[in-house]
């Protein structure tokens, strides 16, 4: 594989493009790569052809940079599909949390779980079964590197709807979050040996060493010591749970009934309802900003950000073998999880591709909690799937947040209106509005 095509699907988040291709093109043996973009937005497919090529010469990389409004012309003969796709944009995450905010519903990020993540997966499964036929046709042994959250209800959705085994969600919570558990106790990220498993954005630390020596004890010594960082969610769930989640307390809070449906708890553990929404506001003004650059030429930085589908692709093509974090159907990587739910676990990657390691059984605690949230992710799924809306309420009743927020009245008439809201992003099948059966 010497020149790997390479495609974006959805290039036009212009600022993950950049920071991918910049990984990419720190690789030697993937500088000549041939890199395809694709995204529905000209203005934002323009954008990205322009970073990438800026990063290739800032890189000194000789790729071959094409750009393509036609999905099917971008994905012919590809050997990896990045998937950066958000449906809706910026307009559908603040109908995410406009509409369920009128109920009471808080919500942080409101991406992975949630009323949000909800209507985030029903929206984007329509696009991934085409996506995912499009590769069965146009590149069948291509690599689909999923990045677009709800990562676990849509690598799901992928497998069951579509077919393809080649498959696997990239999100670098854990990395990152061994990162700052590291710094946090000041002891070099390379010198500590830690393993994770769960399900994406919930899952825990099983193990965390140096020099064989746990590193749990110093962390609870910390705590102990410093009042403030107990207001942190992640910390007051680790403490609980006696494992540490693999997500911001952002995320964190989003996935368990406990916290943001209180005052006290919000306001305890400084918990920021909405926080997505400014993220949201940032991104579209970085986009104006690097689109504003690269138009009059004013100098534009090109940063690595150790992402994880540059690894693959590159231990791919070059056989150098890798450890990382990957989401995949589990089917027996951990005991006691649904088999057809899709877990966070380490997986191997060479030449032959991307393999799960087996992780075994979670403590029972942790595993309660998983199987709600992957209970909720199949709900979704299968109203999909079987073209059956009563499984979005379904959905939204066993789901933690949501769960604890409302009553069950309340959540059918939320589904309703956020089926309104969404309209015409969502399949035919599922823009049902159904009657509340305590009506009839």
């Amino acid at each position: 594989m010497a020149h790997p095509k390479i495609v974006f699907v959805g290039a036009g988040s212009v600022e993950f493009t950049q920071g991918l291709l910049a990984d990419l093109f720190a690789f030697p043996e993937l500088k000549s790569a041939r890199v395809a973009l694709h995204d529905i937005d000209p203005e934002r497919l323009d954008t990205a052809e322009a970073a990438a090529r800026h990063i290739a010469a800032e890189r000194g990389a000789d790729a071959r940079i094409t750009a393509h409004a036609d999905r099917r012309a971008s994905l012919a003969g590809a050997d990896f599909v990045i998937n950066t796709v958000q449906i809706g944009m910026a307009e559908a995450t603040r109908t995410d949390f406009r509409v369920p905010a009128r109920y009471g519903i808080r919500q942080t990020i409101g991406d992975t779980l949630g009323i949000g993540g909800v209507f985030r997966a029903l929206r984007t499964f329509p696009f991934l079964k085409e996506l995912g036929e499009d590769i069965a046709e146009l590149c069948p042994d291509a690599w689909l590197l999923n990045y677009t959250n709800p990562m676990a209800m849509n690598v799901q959705y992928l497998a069951q709807a579509t077919g393809l085994t080649r498959v696997v969600g990239l999100c670098h919570s854990v990395y990152w979050t061994m990162r700052d558990l590291a710094e946090l106790l000041h002891v070099p990220y390379g010198a500590i040996t830690y393993r994770a498993a769960g399900v994406n954005h919930q899952a825990w630390v099983l193990r965390f060493e140096h020099d064989g020596a746990d590193l749990y004890p110093r962390l609870d010594e910390l705590l102990a010591r410093e009042p403030q960082l107990r207001r942190r969610a992640r910390m007051d769930m680790y403490r609980r749970l006696g494992h540490y989640p693999t997500e911001t307390s952002e995320h964190s809070c989003e996935y368990v009934p406990w916290y943001l449906r209180h005052d006290s708890e919000v306001e305890r553990l400084r918990l920021p309802v909405g926080a997505y929404l400014d993220m949201t506001d940032e991104n579209v003004a970085s986009y104006h900003r690097t689109r504003d650059a690269l138009a009059t030429g004013a100098p534009l930085a090109v940063e690595g950000t150790m992402e994880y589908a540059p690894q693959v692709i590159h231990s791919i093509v070059t056989g150098t073998p890798r450890t990382l974090y990957g989401n995949v159907p589990n089917h027996g990587l951990i005991d006691n999880l649904p088999a057809h739910g899709v877990v966070e676990v380490p997986c191997l990657v060479d030449a032959s591709g991307v393999q799960a390691t087996r992780a075994g059984s979670l403590p029972p605690q942790l595993a309660a909690l998983n199987r709600t949230y992957l209970s909720t992710n199949d709900l979704v799924v299968r109203a999909a799937l079987h073209d059956e809306p009563r499984h979005i309420r379904h959905a939204a009743m066993t789901d933690p947040a949501t769960a604890a927020t409302l009553t069950v009245r309340d959540i059918w008439r939320l589904c309703d209106d956020m089926v309104r809201a969404h309209g015409d992003l969502l399949q035919p099948s599922l823009r049902a509005l159904l009657a509340d059966p305590a009506d009839g």
